[in-house]
């Protein structure tokens, strides 16, 4: 790999880019330095300067008027994804963008035509993608040891109240485009090719003024693609499981981000039977004993922080990218999918907005 600093500029220096990104972009200062910053609240351009010893601004438009970088991280409100990073590649600038991308494919083309115009990367930031057990996930599935994918359950729920900016229509707010990325990632990745067909049902219950979903169920469906059922709600006491079920014709598996099990069995090993007809034998019902093989999979390290090794993941990869040219492992093209399954869910809920 070649040497080469990447000089970055953060637009937005609230929970994400601070907490997320800076936080690791500290750690490699051989490859990335942060020079710039953008926050409206003058507490957050004091944090910059005493992290980072770098220029400030209140707007990001002044960080784009003469940028002495080379990467743009758009970590601004998720209103602001879309233009942000449209103006960053009129600056010939490659981009990292937060999620939600923007809630319309219109917006999200238009992104794309900016980049390819530019000829600039555009990185979006989905950092659930690199999770190690959702590649170990789509290592067993497609192992073929459970047989096909019939119906996969996701949820990303528990129970809480919020009344942040993330609860409002006007500023991109609700679960579907706040939490709502990471899973429908995953869902778009493990639905296959298929363009998928989507019933939502969202519901704002918002307790402190918001108008934003607060409660989103998802399903995929097609001919050929597993159901995939995704719960984002606020409102969910008791946990139905564990955050992934995956259910196959020869076994299933089941987990989340710390721990994965999963049980299979050899077709070619378990019992044959001779179909009863016309009606069953002696009054019996069915039921055999399958050869089940049981495996698992978990973290082994108790410090393991998926903020920081996700991103550590996701900017090694921008990285070779902006050096060495090499693939995005999150290509625009199946966000964009994500993008339209999540236009279509708010296509399906109007949802009256706050007066």
């Amino acid at each position: 790999m070649d040497s080469k600093l990447i000089r970055v500029g953060i637009a937005g220096y609230g929970r994400s880019g601070c907490d997320i990104h800076a936080r690791w972009l500290r750690n490699v200062p051989d490859q990335f330095k942060i020079v710039a910053v953008a926050d409206q609240l003058p507490e957050r351009r004091e944090d910059a300067v005493r992290d980072f010893n770098c220029k400030v601004y209140e707007d990001y438009h002044q960080l784009l008027e003469n940028p002495d970088f080379d990467l743009f991280i758009n970590s601004m409100p998720s209103y602001l994804h879309t233009k942000g990073t449209v103006d960053a590649f009129q600056k010939n600038l490659n981009v990292v963008c937060e999620k939600p991308l923007t809630r319309s494919v219109t917006d999200f083309d238009s992104m794309v035509a900016a980049a390819t115009k530019a000829k600039r990367l555009f990185a979006p930031f989905q950092n659930s993608r690199f999770y190690p057990f959702f590649t170990k996930m789509r290592e067993i599935i497609d192992s073929g040891i459970l047989g096909e994918i019939l119906h996969i359950r996701i949820s990303y729920s528990g129970f809480g109240r919020r009344w942040d900016w993330q609860t409002l229509q006007e500023y991109y707010g609700g679960n579907l485009l706040n939490t709502g990325p990471h899973p429908m990632d995953h869902a778009i990745m493990l639905f296959g090719d298929e363009t998928p067909q989507v019933f939502c049902k969202m519901k704002s219950i918002q307790h402190f003024g918001g108008d934003a979903e607060d409660f989103c169920t998802i399903t995929l469906h097609g001919e050929h693609s597993p159901v995939i059922e995704v719960l984002i709600s606020s409102y969910l006491a008791y946990p139905v499981g564990e955050q992934y079920n995956i259910s196959g014709t020869y076994g299933g598996l089941t987990g989340g981000y710390r721990e994965l099990k999963w049980k299979f069995y050899d077709p070619q090993e378990a019992p044959t039977h001779d179909f009863w007809k016309p009606w069953s034998r002696n009054r019996e019902y069915c039921k055999e004993s399958l050869p089940w093989i049981e495996e698992s999979w978990k973290i082994t390290r108790e410090d393991y922080d998926p903020f920081v090794y996700n991103s550590k993941l996701f900017y090694e990869n921008v990285y070779v990218a902006l050096v060495n040219g090499s693939e995005l492992v999150v290509k625009p093209r199946e966000v964009r999918r994500q993008v339209a399954v999540i236009e279509e869910c708010h296509r399906q809920n109007p949802l009256p907005k706050r007066k």
